[in-house]
């Protein structure tokens, strides 16, 4: 049985109308997940304003403002007197922060702002949090200044009316950037996190795009709730918060959620190729993305400002997402019940069409087993696509796949997953029929619902409906009269898919880049398997009784593919002429200066694979053996430099006890940090500053590529650290301490890069490390 689902009249006619259909669904998706248009100076007093908070932007965020900067001083000092000068009590937290990760320990000198504006009878309190440091090389405009900005114009829109019912209080953290390193002292000292409340956490990873709720505490629903009556324009959806959840990174609201507060995380992530570089500035800043930021904020800190705050608990999550404009929520105890639904749906579609002798169980069974080859073939060319890319413009590698103009590499990806489907489904048309190959694909969409209402409950939706859909929409195909009604029960699930799984490729695609660009791909693919009946529409018949009938299917089998894979090709070839590096759209460049202070031997370092020609000033061959002891961490380009006069840092030995030995590490003249690389591995780590409390971590694993343990201290003070390691199983270890200082342009005879360069995101990059290396 080879049959197709149903035949109509002008076929062609009926599937270029419903293919009209799902390309409308999708501009309307596109459409309505715009930004907000920026409010300006003159707006009424209780709105925000993008204007009134650029003027913020423009006096604390020109500049970096990494941990422990003056930069970073002054940026905490405007923010403070703003928030004195507004009517609210602030402090300044003085404390050391830490954080552990594989092999290495991470402490920070930290300074949080908090803010607080006492309610009129409290239910508990808001917590509103961003971070006012910046990576260090560019001035975070985006990350995070907008939302510290946003923060300062909220709290004058919020005292332009009457006092909230509940304690609000601004939580503008430091060291984000180096392990949420302000958070984590906050959750750990302050007496405000013991208290606990609702988190309001802002973020971006672009300097573009709507502000998205992208990730929440767990049991959301009466947040959400909130969310959905208050924000004028709610974007983002569960998908992203479910996958959020399985996935390592964090923000400060990792610490935050896990001391106890309920909350919602927000991020605008589009134009990401700018993120943590020299172009996060005021140049690139989407001024209607810091109008969402605003807004959003605002409406949320007057709804919970004024809510019931125990009364928001909730036993379970909420299933949220935007159809057409329209944010649609619902329960979670709803997900199991949509998900079985589905595959209820598509079960029935397969009955139905074998009774009416439209296909076989067999060729069902064969079709839903052999989709996964357009599924994992999509996977593959977008992964190779990638891999060319480099090849091609190594220059890309340090960009981490988010790219500047990636509009034809994201189009390529899309004409790859195109060929992907039209190899599978071509030849297997004619053997299996358009009918079990329709049926078959729908058990893919439809199992993932399932498996995601298991793992990931808030992702459930954006494949088990398309799924319902294309099921239900199947059935009433078969039953119902007449071409259009046929036509438009058919293209209901396509439809439906056309809202949903475009739009998160397009997420999956700003979030994490062409270098995972296999993600995206695999969701289209799945958008492609519930298109396939729209799709034999426009095919010729796959079988006829003369040769004339079956010629055209015969030569279109080998054509079509063909003509997707040219088109990949071409547009490849598109992006790679259109997305070159120039002053607009900078490539980047890693470059440090390391000198041995008990050698006096100074050396360039990159980290790059293959130099641009201003590197290539500085580094010349690969020779990492005149480095200092433990210094080189994966491969490196080398070349050398002329010394520095600088003290570098220095290590005393305060006590040994067993496989404990306590240090006083300082940094040196103007250093802004100290790294320690160990010989051995550490297993656990202390840091004491006067006027802190000690801080200890435990550390697991080792570092990768260099030495196997590792300390850092951003924001060391002058007077240096007392730091304990415990290195077990070594009478006596090597440590090499390095002295970092931001900029090179102390160095003799360093230029500065041209305008179509900036500094790669390395962390070592742009420094000036001086080292010493001690045998304990």
């Amino acid at each position: 049985m080879t049959a197709k689902l149903f035949d109509v009249r002008h076929r062609l006619r009926a599937g270029v109308c419903a293919l009209l259909a799902v390309m409308a669904a999708i501009m309307l998706t596109a459409m309505a997940d715009s930004t907000a248009q920026p409010l300006p100076e003159s707006a009424p007093a209780r709105e925000f304003s993008a204007g009134r908070a650029l003027r913020h932007l423009e006096r604390f965020a020109t500049e970096p403002r990494p941990l422990g900067s003056p930069a970073g001083d002054r940026a905490r000092d405007y923010l403070a007197g703003r928030l004195r000068e507004a009517g609210l009590r602030v402090e300044i937290q003085r404390a050391t922060g830490a954080r552990a990760s594989t092999g290495l320990a991470t402490f920070g000198q930290v300074e949080n702002v908090v803010a607080t504006l006492p309610g009129t009878d409290p239910t508990g309190t808001v917590l509103v949090a961003a971070h006012y440091d910046s990576a260090a090389m560019g001035p975070g405009v985006s990350d995070d200044g907008a939302a510290v900005a946003s923060m300062l114009e909220t709290v004058r829109a919020l005292r332009t009316g009457a006092g909230l019912r509940n304690d609000l209080v601004l939580l503008i953290t430091d060291g984000e950037e180096d392990g949420v390193l302000g958070a984590e002292a906050f959750v750990r000292e302050h007496p405000l996190a013991r208290r606990g409340g609702v988190l309001l956490n802002w973020e971006a990873r672009g300097v573009s795009g709507p502000s998205l709720l992208f990730e929440t505490s767990r049991d959301n629903a009466g947040l959400v709730g909130v969310y959905a009556g208050a924000a004028p324009r709610p974007r983002g959806d569960s998908t992203m918060a479910a996958l959020y959840r399985l996935l390592p990174n964090n923000t400060d609201f990792t610490p935050l959620t896990q001391a106890g507060f309920a909350g919602l995380n927000f991020a605008y992530i589009q134009r990401s190729s700018r993120y943590h570089t020299a172009d996060d500035s005021l140049a690139h800043l989407d001024r209607g993305s810091l109008q969402h930021h605003g807004e959003t904020m605002l409406a949320l800190a007057r709804a919970l400002g004024g809510a019931d705050l125990p009364g928001l608990r909730a036993g379970h999550d909420a299933t949220y997402f935007r159809l057409f404009g329209v944010l649609i929520t619902y329960p979670d105890p709803l997900v199991w019940p949509l998900a079985l639904l589905a595959v209820a749906a598509v079960a029935a579609l397969a009955l139905l069409a074998r009774a009416r002798g439209l296909l076989s169980g067999p060729g069902v069974a064969v079709a839903a087993a052999t989709a996964v080859v357009p599924l994992l073939l999509a996977v593959v060319l977008a992964q190779g696509l990638w891999e060319v890319l480099v090849s091609v413009r190594p220059g890309y590698d340090l960009m981490g796949g988010l790219l500047h103009r990636p509009s034809a590499f994201r189009a390529a990806v899309a004409a790859q997953v195109v060929f992907a489907l039209l190899v599978w489904y071509l030849p297997l048309r004619r053997r299996l029929g358009p009918a079990a190959l329709a049926v078959g694909a729908l058990v893919w969409p439809a199992a993932l619902g399932v498996l995601c209402a298991q793992v990931a409950p808030g992702a459930s939706f954006v494949f088990a409906l398309p799924a319902l859909c294309c099921g239900l929409g199947g059935l009433a195909a078969l039953t119902a009269r007449g071409t259009a009604w046929r036509v438009a029960a058919l293209a209901a699930g396509p439809v439906m898919a056309a809202a949903l799984l475009p739009a998160l490729a397009g997420n999956v695609f700003d979030g994490m880049g062409l270098a995972l660009g296999g993600a995206s791909a695999l969701v289209l693919a799945l958008f492609g398997l519930t298109a396939l009946p729209v799709a034999e529409l426009l095919l010729p018949e796959p079988a006829g009784r003369s040769r004339q009938q079956r010629e055209p299917a015969r030569r279109l089998g080998p054509a079509l593919p063909l003509v997707a894979a040219a088109l990949s090709v071409t547009l490849a070839g598109a992006g790679l002429w259109t997305d070159r590096f120039d002053g607009a759209n900078p490539a980047r460049t890693h470059l440090a200066y390391v000198m041995d202070a008990d050698t006096r031997t100074a050396r360039w370092v990159s980290a790059d694979a293959d130099p641009p020609a201003w590197t290539r000033r500085y580094v010349s061959g690969r020779d990492t053996a005149t480095l200092p002891p433990g210094y080189a961490r994966g491969a490196l380009t080398t070349g050398p430099a002329p010394a520095v006069a600088a003290a570098g840092p220095r290590l005393t030995v305060l006590a040994r006890d067993g496989d404990r030995v306590t240090l006083r590490v300082s940094a040196g003249p103007g250093a802004r940090s100290v790294t320690l690389r160990v010989e051995r591995p550490v297993t656990e780590a202390t840091a004491r500053v006067a006027g802190s409390a000690p801080v200890t971590v435990a550390v697991t694993g080792v570092r990768a590529g260099t030495w196997p343990g590792e300390v850092r201290f951003r924001g060391i003070p002058a007077r240096g650290a007392r730091i304990t390691l415990r290195v077990p199983g070594a009478d006596r270890v090597r440590v090499t301490a390095i002295g970092e200082t931001d900029g090179l342009r102390a160095v003799p005879g360093f230029v500065p890069r041209p305008p179509e360069l900036v500094a790669a995101t390395r962390e070592d990059g742009d420094l000036v490390a001086v080292t010493r290396t001690y045998t304990l």
